[in-house]
């Protein structure tokens, strides 16, 4: 339109846009020119942004303009200049958006180092900043000064978070080069940003997450404590190289008055493996501020001081202002100490607690173990506080030689506290008076027993006690140092987050208690009781689907986990994440959208394990291998005394082929008297693997004494036998390994132990015992690795009419598994195809198991057979090929 065209002349002052008049025009560049304008409703200034004719006239440019800017306008942060409006009536395209007077960070910097105390403050708004974005899902993209505006009063706003994406030319008044494409900007082969601010994932065109802010962010830190830019060269490919390829031009400590902890956070921001920096910029946000108390208190330590540096003698007319300042210095430190040594102390997002039972002095049993339930759920809510799972207390008292069911009173959740490296015990009590009851809550430090904070709160009516125990969990959140922001987003009640019904609470509680004491024939009567008295209790759902997974019944775990994800919004966030990553790994199988969920999960949560624990095992399957292994070993740091975690480390370290550090774990496991199924078979595979035979006798021996442990055995000794060659063994020892399982009843796991006998039939040449074979392991089950097992089994026998038709079944029935799509489908038809004689189809239909072929599919991991299958059929059709080496 005109209007847009005179707009970005500059010529509209005097003008009424929609419901605001134009005042003056105060900025241009390469988003679009801006004006002060009065909103005449609401009788305010505001920014007027009128974007570019490419975007007005696009309309597909135009509908994603929308899209970003009613995301960004969410963001209501102190730190993030706000958007109030978005308008395209009549060709005129533009964005209202918060009046800021002042100038931007790129202004300030000017080619100058800025004074630490106001870098600090400023830097610390900036992550913070940040943070809250990142917590959003919104990544910014283009972290530049030129995109941070300092106001009048000394604070910093990120300007434009959610649309540099739009970018469509340089940025006037920066004068710097910016990277950008006209839509997919987050996709992989895409580039976005402003050069010498772009991550080296930005450079490769890469996925983006928030970590590519992390790393422009550092760039900017370096900025403002240099005066200079690390990555510098006067054209953009040698500026590429650089970040890329080399170490910043200098280092921080040109600076000389700069803290050295200072150059530990920008050096930690600017790592070029994003996996190495910090992941959320709330870690970036926490050492700022720990580093900038430090430094307003002269607390710093001796290699977080700033550097000495020469000073000359100086005449008395200026020594006694400098005595002036160090007075009023320690005035000032005194002030600041007073209200921790006066005022209760607060915990720190590093700090952990261990939840005690509720004292019950009501008398109704209802109450008992439902209230310390429903406190954790409300507790597990804040991104803040971090509770000692159950898991690790069980553990914890299994040392300690106290019974798993034993009451956890204050005294005993103090202990637990000491012995696990927390910070302080929360306990609670309830009581009546006359028909009302009273909860309590109080928390305590774990050394000295200081009091951090008590709440208490009355309800009128048993009915009213959740409601009421979700007050008083919110009142405690802010009281022990939340910030409020986070408690607000993040405190959904009990009533709308589990059940309204106390009884329903109780059989889930008691079902959760089982799990872990007694396993899932015991929980599983109490989580069915849980959903049968609320039918909308969607994490019980989720816990019942667990267990009768657990418990081999697919169809029941399947409808009992599908539930809980159409009740997911009938639950806390930590509890939406938990379902949702059930829902893609039990049911649709698909790991890719898993990874994303799990993921978000961790960045809402950075100190909750479970989402690690779950992209353990998605890593594996896909082959990263060395960040499954990373993420095990520092979930083994923080949970010394839980089993499987030497475990997950120990596979870690197989699969790399560090044999002997994965041996060593195993011992320091058994050194502190822990005990597990998988540590028998982990060290039978390693003798294996290294052709020790009687380290393999003597795991067998063992094994069988554990019920847990002899099928499972068996099969990995059946397979040992079939690699040797030893294919009549290999067959008496699978099938000893599945009567065992179905003694046991595990339906499923006998038949996946059935199913490698019709494969090393197959893979000897055997036809007719992999038909007979294959047919009774399908007679068995009909899940998806049995199903595959058994077609890819028929192929290879030259059955191509029965294995086509298995494929089109498992395609129909399991189409969003990623196993499925990416490693079993294409070596199945890739071997269908060289049957019909079509090698060249062959390899063109396992380019999609390519990404994934390195890995352990699950039915490798659930049943010991399916890895490198990809690999060896394309070797088969290199062979039809008549050509060699590619085969070899």
């Amino acid at each position: 339109g005109i209007i847009q065209r005179m707009a970005m002349a500059g010529d509209i002052t005097g003008l009424v846009i929609s419901h605001y008049r134009i005042i003056e025009k105060v900025g241009g560049g390469g988003m679009g020119v801006v004006y002060k304008a009065e909103d005449t409703r609401l009788r305010r200034f505001v920014a007027l942004k009128f974007l570019p004719d490419e975007v007005a006239r696009d309309p597909q440019t135009l509908s994603r303009f929308q899209r970003e800017a009613r995301a960004a306008s969410a963001l209501n942060h102190p730190n993030i200049c706000t958007i109030y409006d978005i308008g395209d009536e009549n060709g005129r395209a533009f964005i209202a958006m918060e009046y800021l007077e002042g100038a931007t960070l790129k202004h300030h910097i000017a080619g100058r180092p800025l004074e630490t105390d106001t870098l600090l403050m400023l830097a610390a708004e900036i992550a913070d900043a940040l943070s809250a974005a990142h917590g959003e899902g919104i990544i910014h993209r283009d972290i530049k000064p030129a995109n941070i505006f300092v106001t009048k009063r000394g604070n910093a706003k990120i300007l434009d978070f959610g649309l540099a994406k739009l970018s469509l030319a340089p940025d006037a008044r920066a004068g710097e080069t910016t990277l950008t494409v006209q839509d997919q900007a987050t996709s992989a082969g895409s580039v976005m940003g402003t050069v010498p601010y772009m991550s080296p994932e930005q450079i490769r065109a890469k996925d983006l997450d928030a970590r590519t802010d992390i790393f422009s962010f550092g760039v900017v830190l370096y900025e403002m404590a240099t005066g200079t830019l690390p990555f510098r060269g006067e054209t953009t490919p040698v500026i590429f190289d650089s970040i890329l390829n080399r170490a910043p031009v200098a280092p921080v400590r040109l600076n000389p008055d700069l803290p050295l902890e200072l150059e530990r956070i920008i050096d930690k921001c600017l790592e070029k493996d994003r996996n190495l920096r910090y992941q959320h910029a709330s870690e970036i946000r926490t050492d700022l501020q720990r580093l900038k108390r430090d430094t307003d208190s002269g607390r710093l330590t001796a290699s977080a001081k700033p550097r000495p540096t020469t000073v000359s003698p100086r005449p008395w007319k200026t020594i006694v202002p400098a005595a002036a300042a160090v007075l009023a210095l320690c005035i000032a430190g005194y002030f600041y100490f007073i209200p921790a040594l006066h005022g209760k102390p607060k915990l720190t997002d590093k700090d952990t607690i261990v939840l005690a039972d509720f004292v019950n002095k009501t008398g109704d049993p209802v109450f008992d173990g439902t209230l310390r339930q429903g406190l954790t759920v409300q507790l597990e809510q804040s991104p803040f506080l971090s509770l000692i799972s159950d898991q690790r207390v069980q553990d914890t008292l299994r040392l300690m030689g106290q019974p798993a069911d034993v009451r956890l009173t204050p005294e005993l959740a103090r202990d637990i506290c000491e012995r696990t490296g927390g910070a302080a015990v929360l306990d609670g009590s309830i009581a009546s008076l006359g028909s009302q009851f009273v909860l309590g809550l109080r928390a305590k430090t774990c050394r000295t027993g200081d009091v951090l904070a008590e709440e208490q709160v009355q309800a009128s009516r048993k009915e009213e006690v959740l409601n009421a125990l979700s007050q008083v969990a919110t009142k405690f959140r802010t009281r022990v140092g939340e910030s409020l922001t986070t408690v607000e987003k993040h405190s959904t009640p009990l009533e709308e987050a589990t059940t309204p019904s106390l009884e329903a609470l109780k059989a889930y509680s008691s079902g959760r208690t089982l799990l872990l004491t007694e396993g899932d024939t015991a929980a599983l009567p109490f989580l069915r009781r849980a959903v049968e008295i609320d039918p909308q209790f969607a994490i019980a759902y989720a816990y019942l689907g667990r267990a009768y997974g657990d418990l081999e019944d697919p169809r029941l775990s399947t409808e009992s986990t599908s539930r809980a994800y159409q009740l997911r919004d009938r639950a806390s966030d930590p509890e939406k994440f938990y379902i949702a990553t059930s829902y893609d790994l039990q049911v649709t199988g698909d790991l890719q959208k898993a990874q994303q969920t799990c993921e978000n999960w961790s960045q809402t949560y950075p100190r909750d394990a479970s989402p690690k624990k779950f992209l353990g095992l998605i890593y594996t399957v896909f082959g990263k291998f060395e960040e499954a292994l990373e993420g095990s070993k520092k979930r083994l740091e923080l949970h010394p005394d839980f089993p499987l975690e030497y475990s997950f480390v120990a596979s870690g370290y197989q699969m790399v082929g560090r044999l002997g550090e994965a041996e060593s774990v195993l011992q320091r496991a058994s050194d502190r008297g822990l005990e597990a199924p998988e540590f028998f078979i982990q060290r039978y595979d390693i003798a294996f693997l290294k052709g020790d035979k009687a380290r393999m006798e003597r795991q067998e021996t063992l094994a069988q004494r554990k019920s847990g442990a002899a099928a499972w055995m068996l099969n990995h000794q059946a397979f040992a036998e079939a690699y040797s060659g030893h294919l009549r063994n290999a067959r008496k020892l699978s099938e000893r390994a599945v009567n065992l399982a179905s003694q046991m009843s595990q339906p499923e796991r006998a038949a996946l132990y059935l199913v490698p006998i019709p494969l090393w039939e197959s893979f000897f040449g055997n036809a007719s015992e992999t038909k007979r074979s294959a047919v009774e392991a399908l007679g068995r089950s009909k899940e998806l690795y049995v199903e595959y097992g058994a077609a890819f089994a028929l192929a290879l026998a030259g059955e191509s009419s029965r294995a086509q038709t298995l494929a089109t079944d498992l395609e129909t029935r399991f189409g969003e598994d990623t196993g499925l799509r990416f490693s079993y489908l294409p070596a199945l038809r890739a071997r269908l195809a060289i049957n019909n004689r079509q090698p060249l189809k062959a390899i063109a239909l396992l380019q999609a198991a390519a990404p994934y072929e390195l890995g352990l599919p699950r039915s490798f991991i659930h049943g010991n057979f399916g890895a490198l299958y990809p690999i060896y059929v394309r070797g088969e059709a290199y062979l039809a090929l008549h050509q060699g080496t590619e085969a070899a």
